[in-house]
């Protein structure tokens, strides 16, 4: 190319995604510029909870990367993990009634079968994990291999460790492509950066980035609230949800669903979700969602009902219609590369996804099939 490079890569996106690219391609040798037009974890990644999660996912290609991606955490942890609070606390999957727990453990016997760890708790069990659990749940089951982060730390401290040139406060306008349609770099509203390859970890953007490169991705906003206590002590100490939760996950539908998740964090203030609703980027108040979430966490947690919330947040997850991100090279786009689509599990698969886009830029035999995750696996009229 006749223009002098910027870098080799450029990775668009500063959230937990983007960083754990960056990272990943920097010790795979190759020079890298992040750039946002926010700041670092400035979109999904501030207003998630940081869930590294196996405990929610089926056989198959997510819980592949979930499992790839949770042993690069547990390496990346012996590096940093007190700096972005890694805990590895595991999580507890609770039923409220004797079929669903039966349902639960049918569940669990396909993940174990696929090498997760899924311990069957009943009785006593269940409250020796959980002593101010619900009185009366017939049981649940118990996911050592579960953990959690601080999002935005993790982000921040992953693309320091990376090196890679840091470019906040700057709008990627248009995607450069030769006249064959190669990728050149990325044009922003202040100014270029030339480079053979880039990576669209854009989030929920996702989609707006890939028609700047002149194709598509069917990446929609899915819009979810989380409530904040006053600190406490450890009271909760996993990451405890209902077992309808999954189903949520998994769900179509873009009307509102709830489900109770809790977990206790570090610094001492318990978080609670989940909501779901496709409204587009309306950051709207929702008092319905968050009525629904207080009344799922006090039936888990009697508890919580004299506990103060402090604030409430909400964030979009980039959903996408068959539950599964975009990874690796797009072959409608010579040199364009995704790292988008993650959902609600963004955080916890982010570093297998660096880790496969860094295989796929220095054209490694991937550690995963991406297959599962073309980015041109959807018919035209999808995206």
């Amino acid at each position: 190319m006749s223009e002098r490079l910027t870098c080799e890569v450029v990775v668009v996106g500063a959230g937990m995604v983007g960083a754990a690219c960056a990272l990943y391609a920097a010790r795979a040798g190759l020079d890298v510029t992040v750039v946002d037009r926010g700041p670092v974890a400035g979109g999904t990644t501030g207003a998630g909870e940081g869930n590294l999660l196996v405990s929610d996912k089926e056989p198959g290609p997510e819980l592949d990367l979930a499992q790839l991606s949770g042993r690069l955490w547990e390496e990346l942890a012996g590096e940093y993990g007190e700096i972005f609070e890694y805990e590895a606390k595991g999580g507890v999957v609770v039923a409220s009634t004797s079929d669903g727990l039966a349902a639960l453990e049918r569940f669990a016997e396909g993940q174990r079968a696929a090498g997760v760890v899924a311990d069957k708790v009943t009785g006593g069990g269940l409250y020796d994990l959980e002593p101010h659990l619900a009185p009366g749940l017939p049981g649940g089951v118990h996911y050592p291999q579960d953990s959690q982060v601080m999002p935005a730390l993790a982000a921040a401290h992953l693309l320091k460790a990376s090196g890679a040139r840091l470019l906040t406060g700057r709008t990627v306008t248009d995607v450069l492509r030769t006249a064959d349609g190669e990728v050149r770099g990325v044009r922003t509203d202040r100014g270029d950066l030339h480079a053979p390859a880039v990576v669209n970890a854009a989030g929920t953007w996702g989609a707006e980035l890939a028609a700047r490169a002149g194709t598509s991705l069917p990446v929609l906003p899915r819009r979810g609230f989380v409530l904040v206590t006053e600190p406490l002590p450890r009271l909760v100490r996993h990451k405890v949800y209902a077992a309808d939760y999954v189903a949520d996950v998994a769900s179509d539908s873009a009307a509102l669903q709830t489900s109770p998740v809790v977990e206790g964090t570090a610094a001492g203030p318990i978080l609670i979700g989940a909501s779901r609703e496709r409204v587009g980027f309306d950051r709207t108040f929702s008092l319905a969602a968050v009525r629904a979430l207080a009344a799922g966490a006090t039936g888990l947690f009697p508890f919580l009902a004299g506990v103060h919330a402090l604030r409430s947040y909400v964030g979009f997850r980039p959903y996408m219609p068959d539950h599964l991100p975009a990874i690796g090279p797009d072959p409608r786009v010579p040199g364009l590369f995704h790292a988008c689509g993650h959902e609600g599990a963004g955080i916890g698969l982010a570093t297998g996804t660096g880790h496969l886009i860094a295989q796929a830029l220095t054209a490694k035999t991937p550690d995963l099939d991406l297959a599962p995750f073309r980015p041109d696996r959807f018919p035209e009229e999808a995206a």
